[in-house]
């Protein structure tokens, strides 16, 4: 017997919280390190990837800081999980603008925690493992709506990549 497609759907997002900028190793990552990590994140979403080409592409286009010494800090580890998603739903170019104006606003732990809260309140709701949206922030900015919309792009997106992967499967089952 078939699942219903909403157990589905549920399964690996349940529970799925992304790490809050004091969880992100603060060692110094190498870049294959860093990218086993991102990639390690973003896994339970699926389809979303990291390669150590792309790291090496956002650096060369100045979406995050060179890394000092070969090793990437917990900065520019939050940087690299926020840009592998935001990819998906914008152009690197979008991505360079947002990155601009959080730098004018907020400080990177600020703004990333509150990227990560934003995200997985969306997510949880798209899933329907909620009913209602968690309204995160008291601060009603220009940049927070847009934020908002890249997040809610980004969440619809991994919904419909997971119905069309089951769909599939369930396809190539019979």
């Amino acid at each position: 017997m078939k699942r219903p497609m909403n157990e589905e759907m549920a399964r690996g997002i349940e529970g799925f919280r992304l790490p809050r900028y004091g969880e992100i190793p603060d060692v110094g990552l190498f870049l294959e390190q860093t990218t086993k990590y991102v990639s390690g994140v973003l896994a339970p979403l699926g389809g979303l990837t990291v390669t150590s080409s792309m790291i090496s592409n956002y650096v060369k286009k100045k979406l995050i800081e060179s890394p000092v010494k070969k090793q990437y800090s917990r900065e520019q580890i939050a940087y690299l999980i926020f840009i592998a998603m935001a990819k998906g739903v914008m152009p690197l170019e979008g991505i360079q603008t947002m990155l601009r104006m959080q730098k004018e606003r907020y400080d990177v732990q600020v703004a990333y925690d509150y990227f990560c809260n934003e995200f997985e309140s969306v997510l949880a709701l798209v899933f329907g493992l909620k009913d209602t949206y968690e309204n995160v922030g008291a601060e009603h900015s220009e940049y927070k709506t847009i934020l908002r919309n890249a997040i809610i792009a980004l969440v619809h997106k991994v919904y419909l990549d997971r119905s069309l992967a089951i769909l599939q499967s369930r396809d190539d089952g019979e």
